[in-house]
């Protein structure tokens, strides 16, 4: 039996890369697939061909079921019709992997506002549209073992200086996530976030530099499938255990994040006095950020 028999999944920016990958992976297990994707180019600016289609042919080629969507996911009321489509064509609708993004990268003192709200708009935006859409839908039909799945990005996570835009739009979608996992668990629903790493159009700028990993399309440790194993497991009814966290894959590895939790703390036993809570933190979080290893810490 393949994992996703049955389910119905609807994948966003699924005409290429990663998403393209995670839509025939999920066809290939056996779910129905709505195969969403604009056709932008990577800035969101123009668009390039009919990648959604093409997808989707791949698929029914293949023998496996899928329909293609060209909708705008950052319209709220498009996103509706999205989702519908796929509950009219499929008669229900489990999954939803919100892959779809763009860039507009620029150091914060450069960045325009126009860059910004772009990056806003897809990413987090679109990932709302389609969640609470979706949301509605099995609040309606509770029983079911349904999924959100929201990527994010490392750049988020560890703060890439030159996409504070990006960054910002990913960890916005932690939250969002977060809420969902709190707000929709007694409907039946898991809201996770992925955290992909692999070479694609997004990355392929980054081939040849100096990085802690190697971006080439012929290094197969960064290709786009070892990005796909989780997410189908996260889609299928075995992950109805996880819930509100986040998952890293690619270059050969699965790790699961730690949830955040506080690592140093002080107190008063009334008002903090000013000198005091700076005296306090300058010693105890000092301790946990600069000196995180007691060998390492001056001697006086």
């Amino acid at each position: 039996m393949s994992k996703l028999d049955g389910r119905v999944a609807l994948v966003t920016g699924a005409g290429r890369g990663i998403g393209a990958e995670v839509a025939r992976t999920f066809a290939a297990q056996g779910a129905s697939v709505v195969v969403n994707d604009l056709g932008a180019n990577m800035e969101g600016s123009a668009n390039e061909g009919t990648p959604a289609e093409e997808v989707t042919q791949e698929i029914l080629d293949a023998g496996g079921k899928a329909v293609a969507n060209n909708c705008d996911i950052t319209d709220f009321d498009a996103t509706r019709e999205l989702v519908a489509q796929a509950i009219d064509e499929f008669g229900k609708l489990d999954i939803v992997v919100n892959v779809a993004g763009i860039i507009r990268d620029s150091m914060i003192f450069k960045m325009e506002e126009s860059q910004f709200d772009a990056v806003i708009a897809v990413h987090l935006k679109g990932s709302f549209n389609t969640s609470r859409h979706a949301a509605t839908y099995w609040r309606e039909n509770r029983g079911g073992d349904y999924r959100l799945i929201h990527f994010i990005s490392g750049s988020g996570i560890y703060g890439a200086p030159a996409q504070p835009n990006y960054a910002a739009a990913k960890m916005g979608i932690v939250g969002l996530s977060n809420s969902c996992a709190s707000g929709l668990t007694g409907y039946g629903v898991t809201s996770n976030c992925i955290a992909p790493v692999a070479y694609t159009r997004m990355t392929a700028s980054l081939e040849g530099k100096s990085t802690v990993m190697d971006y080439s399309p012929t290094n197969e440790k960064m290709s786009t499938k070892n990005v796909v194993p989780p997410v189908v497991w996260l889609a299928s009814e075995e992950s109805g255990w996880m819930n509100g966290r986040i998952i890293q894959c690619g270059n050969g590895r699965i790790g699961l994040f730690n949830s955040p939790a506080i690592e140093r703390e002080v107190t008063t036993p009334g008002v903090w006095d000013l000198d005091d809570a700076f005296d306090e933190m300058n010693t105890a979080f000092k301790e946990a950020v600069v000196y995180p290893n007691p060998f390492r810490k001056p001697r006086d």
